[in-house]
């Protein structure tokens, strides 16, 4: 993709996949993932091997000035019924803004490349700075999995929030004059 003033999603490469294990093992970014035990190399290694020849998941390192700053994934993409799950997450050396910047990429990149007709996310209730970035995106929460996850003897409600293309190209506009510039620019 192009590398334009918010910066730019790139396909993730086997180069990429120390950085991701990093990045995916700091506590901040791994206690918000239903999978929140540190990641070994080994397991790293045989999650990159499935992932990487897969047709439906699609994995991106987010660049900005050509500097690593952040993942974005696209997982169980359905191409019959045009509709994928996404997720990311974010370097610990990453701007405030990063996640907005993050985001419209994305969003661009599922609509207009893969041409989905609806995105959606799965949210764990106590993230809620995410909850609430993907509802000023124009996520439209469609219902809480209640009690659905399981950790440390305690359940969690799971939000489940959807996107449709038409959604998208309302908002787009006026999220694109919203995002923040970065701080070097």
């Amino acid at each position: 993709m192009a590398n334009g003033v918010h910066g730019c999603l790139r396909r993730a490469t086997d180069d990429d996949i120390t950085i991701m294990r990093m990045w995916r093992n700091i506590p901040a970014v791994r206690e918000k993932m239903y999978t929140w035990h540190e990641i070994s190399e080994e397991e790293h290694q045989r999650w990159w091997a499935r992932t990487r020849s897969a047709d439906n998941h699609r994995y991106f390192i987010y660049e900005h000035r050509r500097v690593p700053l952040g993942v974005v994934s696209f997982n169980n993409i359905d191409q019959e019924n045009r509709n994928a799950s996404w997720a990311f997450y974010a370097s610990p050396d990453a701007e405030r803004g990063t996640g907005s910047r993050m985001e419209f990429l994305a969003l661009d990149y599922a609509f207009f490349d893969l041409n989905l007709h609806k995105l959606f996310c799965e949210v764990l209730d106590f993230n809620a700075a995410v909850i609430k970035l993907h509802k000023k995106f124009g996520f439209v929460e469609e219902g809480i999995f209640r009690q659905q996850y399981l950790r440390d003897g305690k359940y969690y409600n799971i939000h489940r929030l959807g996107m449709l293309a038409n959604e998208w190209a309302s908002k787009r506009n006026d999220m694109l004059a919203s995002i923040p510039v970065s701080r070097g620019e």
